[in-house]
């Protein structure tokens, strides 16, 4: 059956890249978070598959794909997704990135907007330094050897318990308690630690999110973009939002009220039917290489190189100066 995804293999560069496939139609790339793999999207894939080519795949670092000491930045990740799709021989896709995978994701339609039909960011990281303490925490220059006690006997039982108390406590982290434990069973090896510290490090240190694309949101006048977010979202604020929203010219904004970090599993018809009434009701970006470098002559609206301001420009310069002044101090 079309709609069955495949798990399949390819060597890109040396590296084996794992990648889940099916479905026949326009294509739809789906990017999963840091320390997750194409897994987070089985429940979603299948449906999607029936009109679509839906491709999953394992970001470098992360689930069956290989874990070397390589290069894990954002930039890195947008053209590990290009090659896998030379692969493919697929030239254009719409992409649904979550968490990390929604930074990827922009990062793609930045680097390359001829190969972008649409986004989806599904609580995206990149439009705001806040993030949870955990991750932080975690990229601290101890966080190895800290992860590696998570593989102790007994280590399991422990995990168990604390992610179960943030949930009977009401937090939002615990809203996500499942996908918390199946992140904790994605590292059962030094390599797999290894390169979740490396991912993590090129986007977070101790101060929040070290990566924004607010300054380069205008570049996505013309083109489709779907955020899709939790209002309970305990890993990145639903502020993001918001903010990604005021900055990013013609974009949707759907909450789902009461989820948290991963809408997809929260609440799987819900986003099934906002993703597939956004692609009905959109037409793929037309990218235009006159209309881009008129942009990037203009400069972001507001700036001293812009255009004039308006109420939405100047929030928009108001959040990358308030994050300036808290990345600071």
């Amino acid at each position: 059956m079309q709609d069955d995804v495949e798990l399949r293999y390819h060597v890109v560069h040396g590296y084996r890249r794992a990648f889940r496939v099916a479905g026949r139609g326009p294509a739809l790339v789906f990017l999963h978070g840091i320390g997750d793999s194409s897994a987070t999207w089985s429940g979603i894939l299948p449906a999607l598959a029936r009109n679509h080519t839906v491709i999953a795949p394992d970001l470098l670092g992360h689930g069956a794909s290989d874990k070397p000491r390589a290069d894990y930045s954002v930039a890195a990740y947008a053209n590990g997704v290009r090659d896998l799709l030379g692969v493919l021989g697929i030239d254009r896709v719409t992409l649904i990135g979550h968490s990390l995978g929604g930074g990827v994701a922009m990062q793609f339609a930045y680097q390359f907007p001829e190969r972008t039909e649409r986004l989806v960011l599904v609580s995206a990281g990149g439009v705001g330094r806040e993030v949870t303490p955990v991750l932080r925490a975690v990229s601290l220059p101890v966080a190895a050897a800290l992860l590696s006690v998570l593989g102790l006997p007994g280590m399991r039982c422990q995990t168990r318990l604390a992610v179960g108390l943030l949930k009977r406590l009401g937090t939002d982290l615990g809203q996500d308690a499942q996908a918390l434990l199946r992140l904790v069973d994605a590292f059962p090896d030094a390599a797999s630690r290894n390169a979740f510290v490396r991912s993590l490090r090129a986007v977070v240190d101790w101060r929040g999110q070290v990566i924004t694309m607010l300054d380069r949101c205008y570049l996505a006048e013309g083109m489709p973009t779907l955020l899709l977010w939790g209002s309970r979202d305990g890993v990145i604020p639903v502020r993001h939002a918001y903010r990604a929203h005021a900055a990013m010219p013609g974009s949707r904004l759907e909450v789902f009220e009461g989820a948290g970090h991963f809408p997809f599993t929260a609440d799987p018809d819900r986003f099934l039917a906002a993703v597939q009434h956004f692609i009905a009701t959109t037409r793929p970006a037309d990218w235009s290489p006159e209309r881009w470098r008129e942009l990037l002559r203009a400069g972001r609206p507001g700036s001293a190189a812009g255009r004039p301001d308006d109420a939405r420009n100047r929030a928009v310069e108001r959040e990358l100066r308030d994050e300036s002044e808290r990345s600071a101090t």
